[in-house]
């Protein structure tokens, strides 16, 4: 069997990509371990983030000191709405459960699930105190996949997000390049939008969730004209916060410092 694998990964091997040959328990908590690792520092991250929102430090610099560090790494130190998708919610689910069978309980991998749910609610607070009373509000949010260049929504932050606000009584105006129409059965209340522009038009405010590169590159002056008011709130810290203050927004974003001026209401 071993002789069969090395064949069949045999590209691999002629670029001495390292190979683990062990017995099955380690090779299935290699995967657990793996994903689990990584959720973990992801929700890591994200109480730093919430922390420093509350200090008044900037994420973005912390986690890059940090990723210097090589023992620590610079990858999945980005602070946002927390993971999503099939893999680190189900590994971790996975390996809790197993925990449960054999009596020990994965204290670390619990609490990584507990700050991922607790994340969505946080930026759906974050949402309420930017706008206030969110009942009547009209929102835009771009992005519904758990993250870009898939339609995948398996535990998408963003759904649970727009679940919320629409409970609370927002008009929820959405835009997504691959998984609208999936998103939309799964929500019915949601209002499909033709593009970014499209669904800020009228809107309190714009709540970029989903990072796709088509996001990261607005035309601002259009955007600003679209929307009621110009609030942008960036859940994946995508752009600069004194860029879009000189821009004339008042900028969100996660763990770093709001930039830009309040309008009354």
């Amino acid at each position: 069997a071993m002789a069969i694998m090395k064949d069949l990964y045999r590209p691999l091997y002629l670029i001495e990509t390292p190979f683990v040959v062990t017995d099955i328990a380690s090779a299935e908590m290699i995967k657990y371990a793996s994903n689990v690792f990584l959720a973990t520092k992801v929700s890591f991250i994200n109480e730093i983030a919430n922390m420093c929102e509350r200090v008044g430090a900037d994420v973005q610099v912390v986690a890059k000191a940090m990723g210097l560090d090589h023992r620590i790494g610079s990858k999945f130190l980005h602070a946002g709405p927390g993971f999503g998708g099939s893999c680190f919610p189900k590994d971790i689910a996975a390996l809790i459960q197993v925990g449960k069978q054999i009596g020990y309980e994965m204290e670390i991998a619990r609490a990584a699930a507990r700050v991922n749910a607790r994340q969505r609610l946080l930026m759906v607070e974050k949402i309420r105190e930017t706008l206030g009373e969110l009942k009547g509000k009209t929102v835009a949010l771009l992005g519904l996949s758990f993250k870009p260049n898939t339609n995948d929504l398996r535990e998408a932050p963003a759904l649970t997000i727009a679940e919320r606000l629409l409970a609370e009584g927002c008009v929820v105006r959405v835009y997504d390049p691959a998984a609208l129409e999936e998103g939309t059965k799964i929500l019915p209340g949601l209002l499909p939008c033709a593009d970014a522009y499209d669904a800020a038009q009228g809107a309190e405010a714009l709540i970029l969730v989903t990072e796709w590169n088509q996001f990261r590159n607005l035309n601002f002056e259009r955007v600003k004209a679209a929307l009621r008011r110009p609030v942008f709130i960036d859940l994946r810290n995508v752009y600069e916060p004194d860029r879009m203050a000189a821009l004339g927004f008042r900028y969100v974003s996660v763990g770093r410092p709001e930039r830009g001026p309040r309008e009354k209401d």
